[in-house]
């Protein structure tokens, strides 16, 4: 199993010294996976805890790889019906590429009506959108000779990297069809065992059924609200239902708490990793 961490981008902990010294504590640790979110127009009445304050996920990517050399950067999830499809895919293309192929890709339809509103997009279109631009993103890095084709126009897709992995957000049983349509892995915003026995289940099967490889699957939690060997036995009931990935989330202000975050998640990842 892989460990990652979610850095706050949004609120008092969005400064470039949190930021920076967050990522480097984390990549010293030997964590797999740096994880951030992804608001783009928060209303002033919902704006408790971020100040309305979010930081753009994929500047920030590129920010950050700048400043790390090994642990993979994720977004999660990049809400893709508030973007165009072929500036998104240079954008990710671009950052794959000079990351030296770190990035993780967790894509999601999106929910807050404001947010829809405020960038002129239909909420009730979103998953129709959203399929649309993961296909032009298939289509993109798949284009033989690298000739892909927007609006009806080829042009040259380049840099080309490797593909990121897709990972799939969302709980609903259309998130299990996207990821098995267009996702490496499904990233549910749970580690409730009982809560994902059922839906991993159904996941793997139907991929058997369909002959594609099993999809991954990456959760989010929060190790160290429990005893340790309470943590530790978490761990194993969820690998043995086949997550791959644990990534710690928490709430903090300043880089003392992060450091409260990510002390627990070494911790045991040290100790599953030692059984």
């Amino acid at each position: 199993m892989r460990f990652g961490i979610a850095l706050r981008t949004m609120g008092t902990a969005s400064t470039g010294e949190v930021l920076r010294a967050s990522a480097r504590l984390a990549e010293d640790a030997g964590l797999d996976t740096l994880w951030i979110p992804d608001h783009i127009a928060i209303p002033p009445d919902d704006a408790e805890g971020s100040g309305g304050r979010y930081l753009d996920p994929l500047a920030t990517l590129a920010w950050l790889a700048a400043l790390t050399s090994r642990i993979h950067l994720g977004t999660a999830v990049l809400i893709l019906p508030y973007r165009a499809a072929l500036p998104t895919a240079k954008a990710i293309a671009t950052i794959q590429t000079l990351s030296g192929d770190r990035l993780e890709l967790g894509v999601g339809i999106g929910w807050l009506e404001a947010e829809f509103r405020a960038v002129g997009r239909e909420r009730r279109e979103r998953g129709r959108t959203s399929d649309a631009v993961l296909a032009f993103l298939h289509g993109a890095f798949d284009a033989p000779g690298d000739v892909a084709v927007s609006n009806g126009q080829a042009f040259l897709f380049r840099p080309n990297p490797r593909k990121p992995r897709i990972w799939v957000g969302g709980g609903a049983n259309q998130a299990l069809a996207r990821t098995l349509r267009f996702g490496d892995g499904w990233l549910p915003m749970t580690d409730d065992p009982e809560k994902l026995r059922a839906p991993i289940a159904e996941l793997a099967a139907r991929a058997r059924a369909t002959g594609r490889p099993v999809p991954e699957v990456a959760v989010f939690g929060a190790l160290g609200s429990r005893a340790l060997d309470a943590d530790l036995a978490r761990l194993a009931e969820l690998e043995a239902l086949g997550v791959t990935e644990f990534i710690q989330g928490a709430r903090y202000e300043d880089l003392a708490g992060f450091e409260r975050a990510l002390a627990p998640l070494v911790e045991r990842r040290e100790a599953f990793q030692r059984r």
